[in-house]
């Protein structure tokens, strides 16, 4: 890993290859993947907004996929940000230990970050940023993966992720909310980002 090295830009041609090859991946594996096509554009700014991540010693992708937020999260992190992530689609783990310089990428499920900053020789993240179905996960899983993700943020840190809007009212939806809402002091929703297929929302959560 190249610390400071960016993701190259994608092609038009990159970009349509990038949505066949999310498309194959949810097809493999839809409960893990969540939807039908990569992240917009515009969700990846409205999870990366107010995040000074150029000052942040650590950075943590949970769920990249096919790297919609991680190419964002490389051009605004610091040359000196440590920036892991954890995936896992081994399709998409190769995709992006191949394109993507400037990040960890590991094949292991997120109830292992705490671990994987350890091997790091870290304790703490100063963001952690999930683009994982939580919808469509067992209670027990949410609650392991939200533990790790809790257990690692530090006093200041910052845990965001998304929703789509149609999943609002399913009951692992309304759970995922309040276990957010008993964990963390701040939780602020944002606006519909209605240029994303399937529209979605974010989560910003403060300690």
């Amino acid at each position: 890993m190249r610390r400071g090295a960016k993701a190259r830009p994608a092609s038009r041609a990159a970009k349509k290859a990038e949505r066949l090859h999310f498309l194959k991946a949810f097809l493999r594996k839809p409960m893990t993947m969540g939807a039908l096509c990569p992240s917009s554009p515009a969700l990846a700014r409205a999870m990366l907004q107010d995040c000074n991540l150029k000052d942040a010693g650590v950075v943590v992708e949970l769920g990249p996929g096919t790297g919609a937020f991680t190419r964002l999260i490389l051009d605004r992190i610091g040359p000196r940000t440590l920036f892991l992530a954890l995936e896992l689609d081994q399709t998409c783990v190769a995709r992006l230990r191949d394109e993507m310089d400037g990040v960890a990428v590991y094949h292991d499920s997120a109830e292992r970050l705490v671990e994987y900053l350890s091997c790091h020789g870290r304790e703490q993240a100063d963001y952690v940023i999930s683009g994982l179905p939580w919808t469509n996960m067992r209670p027990q899983v949410q609650d392991r993966i939200l533990n790790a993700v809790i257990q690692c943020l530090g006093p200041k840190g910052v845990f965001t992720t998304f929703a789509y809007a149609h999943a609002y009212w399913l009951p692992t939806a309304g759970r995922f909310r309040k276990r957010l809402k008993q964990h963390f002091g701040s939780v602020k929703t944002s606006r519909l980002i209605w240029r994303n297929l399937p529209p979605a929302y974010v989560y910003r959560c403060r300690r």
